[in-house]
């Protein structure tokens, strides 16, 4: 029996790594993460993993996975969506709260873009996650990026993603959702790992 291909996933982030390598640990044994430097792409959020998987898959010459997340305010058509990065690096969390002041819709969603190529020769498998929920004053720890600002729908917890533990928040967050899209896919097509 072939042992199963490691798959990169390109990642710097740890939280990430963390939490990816937990959810798809039945499914993808073999995960390492590597830091590339790749072109900061625009356009719509499909668009940019699968490019960006391409790319990542010609620097590895391998198997990858590329993840791009957004946070897509309804009032904004969207906005800033996958620049969330930048406009909280540029405004922070009282800054995305403000972007929503003149608005009484705080509705958003939370969007994780997975990426799978499995070679440079290999056209990406794209699988979209979101979690709807709304814009809130930044509550809990804030080492996680928006997590203090978005507060998912939830029948009986108001909690943001910051507020959550690990496990609550893997239950139900976007990339939780688009990795399960993923793990459905790598279960429906074993011969890809191989």
């Amino acid at each position: 029996m072939a042992s199963a291909s490691t798959v990169t996933f390109v990642t710097g982030n740890k939280n990430k790594l963390a939490e990816v390598k937990e959810i798809l640990a039945d499914v993808v044994p073999l995960l390492k993460s590597q830091d590339l430097d790749l072109p900061e792409l625009q356009g719509e959020p499909g668009d940019i993993s699968s490019e960006k998987a391409k790319l990542a898959a010609i620097k590895i010459n391998g198997p990858v996975l590329v993840e791009d997340t957004s946070l897509c305010f309804n009032a904004l058509n969207g906005l800033p969506g996958p620049y969330i990065k930048w406009f909280l690096d540029k405004i922070g969390h009282d800054g995305l709260n403000n972007l929503l002041s003149a608005y009484t819709d705080k509705t958003a969603y939370a969007q994780c873009v997975f990426a799978f190529c499995a070679g440079p020769n290999s056209e990406p498998v794209v699988f979209d996650g979101r979690c709807p929920g709304q814009i809130v004053k930044a509550r809990g720890p804030t080492n996680f990026g928006w997590d203090p600002v978005f507060q998912p729908d939830h029948p009986t917890l108001k909690l943001t993603f910051a507020e959550m533990n690990k496990a609550e928040k893997n239950k139900i967050s976007h990339r939780s959702r688009s990795l399960a899209l993923l793990k459905e896919y790598f279960i429906k097509h074993p011969e890809i790992l191989k």
